[in-house]
């Protein structure tokens, strides 16, 4: 059987000239890189801003284990099958990390026959995105130093600096440093740390905003720290908005790409769902809008992370609507959430997959709460037994969820057409009836507890003296009107990543509460998540390796 990679170097390529003509754009609307990479110039975004908009659909999942659920190759799946039932589809997702790339993870451009294009290049440093944003904020950094050693004009509060470094790589070694070593000319010694570029509120910002002007506006927003009378101190402030938004006057644009069966592919953006928004680009997702019938996006790890943050957050600063929502599971996944150990998953074990099906009756009923139905798609593995895809199947149906087994993994949008199908008819029955979970009027405990309550299923939640103290000053400085971006563990519908399937009778902790004025949302920060992952034991650039004649193997 072929890998990932041995799939992606057998596929016939467009000119990406070519597939840039089948959604409507010319030559000169593109700006290529390369043969089979483009960014969509702000002059073709201009023209195409009064085209109707297309239906939007969101792929999410039940929470996600080590045995892998496939939602980004069931996006890009998904879209492809779309096509393959005569609708003009495009699908839009995030850009990988490097961190994860080299490290658990392994790559972000889908599987098997269900890809983005080129998955090297997207998987590595494809347009340069990210390291823009990582320049754009570790030049913000330094600027704020140097600010501070020539004469501190501001009166910035060197203890209370909040703005610290990012870095797109996996490196434990940082979360916590010292900086300014070496003598009054070196800057002034404190406490610091990196985050991994996914978390920067300079990614939330370029993923939230419409345009430059939008951009430069939410940079200027960004809390950078406090002054001695303990006053917010704003990037606007510093007057340093402007030279940040020019590092990023490319990475806004949208980057065109294909699948493994040509269909068009925006590629944009990178927040992480567990301690981000988790969602491609606004700008993207508008883009393929105006391009096309049927838009397919994703939504980061499980529904109570990546999808609550896209309804309650991403979907009111998009002003777009979803028209459906695709629930993936898988039964390997189900059996983990049942107590069965990864090692073996590939043994038939019907009582562990009626065991785990309570995470994903759990997630039908969150997207319930937003106004929402949802269809299951079951995407198989070939260890699965038609006994245990029955038992799914049945259990969606009590539920009164639509289901469908898909393939596409091994079979390309071929593998879901009758998904697709029953996508569209979803989509033709119901009007676009979305709504928030909260109102960002609300005080912020309330929103909190409202998320921590009503998708986790919390039954309690305690927040920290730290937390209480910075619920105060953002009581005090008028920022409690934002929304909520809640940083959770990924690996459970709880705070704490031990408790599989549905945890009830949890307590949710929220040590502290970051203030992104920038982006437009607060960080309540839960139970031990952290926002600069370390790598395993064993991490992937183990088997990454590149031959004499460049050829890459090991991404997977």
């Amino acid at each position: 059987m072929l890998n990932d990679i041995e799939i992606a170097k057998k596929a016939k390529l467009k000119p990406i000239s070519k597939i840039a003509e089948d959604i409507g754009l010319k030559q000169n609307d593109i700006e290529l890189y390369g043969n089979y990479k483009a960014k969509i110039s702000y002059e073709a975004l201009k023209q195409i801003k009064n085209n109707k908009m297309g239906k939007l659909i969101l792929v999410s999942a039940i929470t996600p284990t080590p045995a892998g659920e496939g939602k980004t190759t069931n996006s890009i799946g998904l879209s492809m099958a779309l096509n393959k039932i005569g609708k003009k589809s495009i699908v839009a997702i995030r850009e990988p990390s490097l961190g994860p790339t080299f490290g658990v993870k392994g790559g972000a451009a889908g599987g098997g026959y269900s890809q983005v294009l080129p998955m090297e290049d997207i998987n590595l440093h494809f347009t340069g995105d990210m390291h823009a944003i990582t320049a754009a904020h570790n030049t913000l950094a330094s600027l704020i130093d140097n600010h501070l050693v020539a004469g501190n004009k501001l009166r910035i509060d060197p203890v209370r600096v909040s703005w610290g470094r990012v870095l797109d790589v996996n490196d434990r070694a940082l979360r916590n440093v010292i900086i300014g070593l070496g003598g009054r000319g070196q800057g002034i010694p404190r406490e610091e740390g990196f985050d991994i570029t996914s978390a920067s509120e300079i990614m939330a910002i370029l993923c939230l905003a419409n345009d430059i002007s939008e951009l430069k506006e939410k940079i200027g927003r960004i809390v950078i720290g406090y002054s001695y009378s303990k006053e917010p101190v704003t990037v606007k402030m510093l007057g340093v908005e402007g030279s940040i938004a020019v590092l990023l006057k490319d990475a806004l644009k949208p980057n065109l790409v294909q699948t493994t069966e040509n269909t068009p592919a925006l590629v944009h953006g990178g927040p992480f769902a567990n301690i981000a928004q988790g969602a491609n680009s606004i700008l993207a997702t508008k883009t393929a809008l105006r391009l096309a019938d049927y838009v397919v996006t994703e939504a980061g790890f499980g529904f109570d992370l990546g999808a609550e943050k896209f309804f309650d957050i991403v979907s009111q600063y998009g002003e777009f609507c979803t028209h459906a929502v695709v629930l993936v599971a898988t039964v390997r996944a189900l059996k983990m959430h049942g107590g069965v150990k990864k090692k073996y998953l590939s043994k038939p074990n019907p009582k562990a997959v009626e065991e785990g099906l309570e995470n994903l009756g759990k997630h039908l009923e969150n997207i319930g709460k937003f106004g929402m139905k949802s269809i299951v798609a079951i995407n198989r593995f070939t260890s699965d037994t038609q006994e245990e895809l029955d038992i799914v199947k049945e259990f969606c149906h009590d539920k009164n969820a639509e289901v469908e087994v898909v393939t596409f993994w091994g079979e390309g949008g071929n593998g879901g057409t009758e998904l697709a199908q029953k996508v569209i008819d979803s989509i033709d029955k119901h009007i676009c009836d979305q709504k928030p979970l909260y109102d960002w009027e609300w005080p912020v405990e309330k929103k909190i507890e409202t998320i921590a309550r009503r998708i986790y299923g919390a039954e309690n939640i305690d927040f920290t003296e730290k937390a209480k103290r910075h619920i105060r000053r953002i009581n005090k400085y008028g920022f409690d009107k934002l929304p909520v971006c809640i940083a959770k563990t990924q690996k459970s519908l709880s705070d704490n990543p031990e408790l599989l399937g549905r945890p009830k009778d949890f307590l949710v902790t929220v040590r502290e509460i970051i203030i992104a004025a920038g982006a437009g949302f607060l960080i309540p920060v839960t139970g031990e998540i952290l926002r600069m992952p370390g790598l395993p034991k064993k991490p992937n650039a183990e088997v990454i390796d590149i031959d004499d004649e460049a050829e890459i193997s090991g991404l997977m």
